[in-house]
């Protein structure tokens, strides 16, 4: 199973690379970005478009048909069409998710941008985002896009990761450790 995915993350990586350098090469990244953003959107928020993506049933004809109708009401870039057609010629549609999202972590890598990921157990403001993003940016150097998550199951602190760098103050975890020392015990 691990080389299925290994497979399929691979396959993914240089579908998105592949689809970076096209759109490098005709101009038209910003664009291609932005289109790729609102239709990653799109498939997290719709069933139908998940349905479209992942049942194999689905004849190619039609997932190009459909894909057509939804790239001209959102008027999409046409060489972002003609590559989810190429995709959907090739089989790999089933991957289009993660091919998306590899473009985009390749637009921020290309652009010098670091990848964090913040989950907390109470919202935070605005404010305290940006300000955390700002810190954050100034201790790496570099920018930093980050993503945030409410947990509640943290029951409080937070988890913070910056490229391989973890850092851990839960609740949860700290709990967890002491769980763990009392079963070795």
């Amino acid at each position: 199973m691990s080389n299925k995915n290994s497979f399929s993350d691979a396959s993914a990586k240089s579908y998105s690379q592949a689809l970076y350098e096209l759109a490098l090469e005709e101009n038209s990244l910003k664009e291609v970005e932005e289109n790729v953003q609102v239709l990653i959107n799109l498939i997290s928020k719709s069933e139908d478009l998940n349905i479209l993506i992942k049942n194999p049933t689905y004849k190619q004809d039609e997932q190009v048909n459909i894909i057509s109708i939804l790239f001209q009401k959102f008027q999409f870039n046409n060489l972002l069409k003609k590559f989810i057609s190429f995709l959907i010629q090739k089989r790999r549609f089933f991957y289009l998710e993660n091919i998306l999202k590899g473009f985009i972590d390749a637009c921020s890598k290309n652009r010098g941008e670091i990848t964090a990921k913040l989950s907390v157990a109470k919202a935070l403001s605005s404010e305290e985002i940006n300000k955390i993003k700002n810190d954050l940016s100034q201790n790496f150097g570099s920018d930093v896009k980050l993503n945030y998550t409410l947990d509640p199951s943290l029951i409080g602190g937070l988890i913070m990761q910056v490229e391989s760098l973890m850092i851990d103050t839960s609740i949860k975890n700290k709990l967890q450790q002491i769980e763990n020392k009392m079963i070795e015990v």
